[in-house]
């Protein structure tokens, strides 16, 4: 693939672009007025957000879609009689557009081939993102767990101090109504995806690791080469932020700038007097041994407060006070699917949340029994994702979930992955049962409705798990308890 992106009118064209991190890239694109196009076989509300800003979106993936930009240079041409034939190939390859594709794109897709076929500039992703990265004061984060919610809330904390950056994360926060926003200020703050080794062509100015673990054993074989990743990442940024609470990061890395929630371990950044609750956190925060005040944030538990405290090492690097910082965390929401309310009827609470590693899991399922009220269940709804991880990672996952009281597992969402081990879902639901009473194995997701329906009771939360389609099955439980209400009221 080229490396090469223009960001000076030639077209670009995506394959997939309604995925999370495509459209995020499309849509500044697109608002920096350069002609985009995408494909994605799937339209939903980011496609049609995509095409309300102007984006042209095709719902099949076929060679013609390439042809999109040729008809506006071609009449030009046609309207020139005096350009040679020598010069029409050359004119014809300019406006070819650049192609987008993430790892998820197989060799065989039809767009794939015809942009090979016609020698379109073919680009992965990452090299969009990189050049982006390089096109700004750039701060990218970075780290196997906590990248959307920091990388959100670095951006916010940056907005509301009236930094207008520019902003592509890899969820959706309701502050800027998606993924992505376009600023006017050279300020960018992006999510760094390690998954395919990616990580390693961006070079910020300001690079942030909250954490390293092995998480796609479908890329890496060993979290040896996961590190090896995050080491070539990090020295490629002149500024690195990095948590040495995780002691892979402590151990194998040299942060410019530490942070930590434990004093004794000397960060630069660290805090004091730490009160969990149920409506979020406050802490008292300490720069190389100096208090700087106390820090409200409505997110739980200390996972959260670890994200929040690379948040202010980022705005004490960009000479921000830390009023402006602390009142920026403090209103900061989170990113969608990141312990998200999804409603409350018939006393039960709905949350949906993206965590699909054990790591995640356990303090995902922490944070719901911290909110959960004396006598509240915690029924935890889990859909392993991918076939490699499960089976990876599954004695982790069969301890991670002691801090729910009923456990209910699906069927695994491969991620277009091969089954090539023949493991399962009842497999992983068996595993679990070794070390927690109560769990469920429920294969589809009309069998996870239809016991919610039958099994959820007055009081309980239930906390939607996982980083595929889990979450659809909550409209359709929360619409089907609301009729009863319906009919009696």
């Amino acid at each position: 693939m080229s490396n090469s992106v223009d960001f000076n009118g030639k077209p670009f064209h995506f394959i997939g672009i309604g995925g999370i991190g495509m459209s995020a890239l499309a849509y500044v694109l697109a608002k920096r007025q350069l002609p985009v196009s995408g494909s994605d076989l799937r339209p939903n509300h980011i496609t049609r957000k995509l095409e309300s800003i102007g984006t042209h979106i095709f719902g099949r993936q076929e060679a013609s879609n390439l042809e999109f930009f040729r008809p506006k240079v071609s009449a030009e041409v046609g309207l020139n009689l005096q350009k040679s034939q020598a010069e029409l190939p050359a004119i014809t390859q300019s406006i070819l557009p650049q192609v987008i594709c993430s790892t998820a794109i197989n060799t065989n897709n039809l767009e794939y081939r015809a942009a090979l076929e016609l020698g379109c500039p073919i680009l992965h992703r990452s090299d969009v993102l990189a050049a982006l990265i390089a096109d700004y004061y750039s701060i990218a984060v970075a780290g196997t767990h906590g990248k959307t919610t920091t990388s959100s809330m670095i951006g916010y904390m940056l907005l509301e101090a009236g930094l207008d950056p520019t902003i592509l994360v890899g969820g959706e926060v309701n502050a800027w109504e998606g993924n992505a926003r376009l600023g006017e200020s050279r300020y960018l703050v992006a999510e760094a995806d390690e998954s395919d080794g990616s990580l390693v062509k961006h070079a910020p100015e300001i690079g942030i690791i909250t954490n390293v673990e092995l998480d796609h054993p479908d890329h890496y074989d060993t979290l040896e080469e996961v590190v090896d990743i995050f080491q070539r990442f990090a020295k490629g940024c002149k500024t690195l932020v990095a948590s040495i609470d995780c002691e892979t990061v402590r151990d194998r890395l040299k942060p410019t700038i530490s942070y930590s929630l434990h004093p004794e371990t000397n960060a630069d950044y660290t805090v004091t007097n730490i009160d969990y609750r149920a409506d979020g956190t406050t802490a008292l925060v300490w720069e190389r041994g100096k208090a700087l005040g106390v820090l409200n944030l409505r997110l739980l538990s200390r996972h959260n407060l670890s994200n929040a405290l690379a948040a202010v090492a980022v705005g004490r690097v960009l000479g921000l006070e830390f009023g402006e910082i602390a009142k920026g965390i403090a209103s900061f929401e989170g990113a969608r699917r990141r312990f998200e309310f999804r409603g409350e009827v018939g006393g039960i609470t709905f949350i949906d949340d993206y965590a699909h590693h054990p790591s995640e899991i356990r303090v995902t399922l922490a944070a719901a029994r911290l909110q959960a009220r004396p006598g509240q269940r915690v029924v935890a709804i889990f859909q392993p994702h991918r076939y490699s991880r499960t089976l990876t990672f599954l004695e982790e996952f069969a301890e991670s979930f002691s801090h729910a009281d009923l456990v209910v597992i699906t069927d695994i969402y491969s991620a277009g992955e091969p089954n090539l081990e023949q493991i399962s879902g009842e497999l992983l639901a068996k595993a679990i049962a070794k070390h927690h009473p109560q769990v469920v194995y429920q294969p589809t997701l009309p069998d996870i409705c239809e016991f919610l329906l039958q099994t959820l009771r007055l009081g309980d939360l239930a906390l939607f798990l996982g980083a595929g389609n889990l979450n659809q099955a909550i409209p359709e439980v929360i619409a089907t308890l609301c009729e009863p209400a319906k009919a009696t009221s």
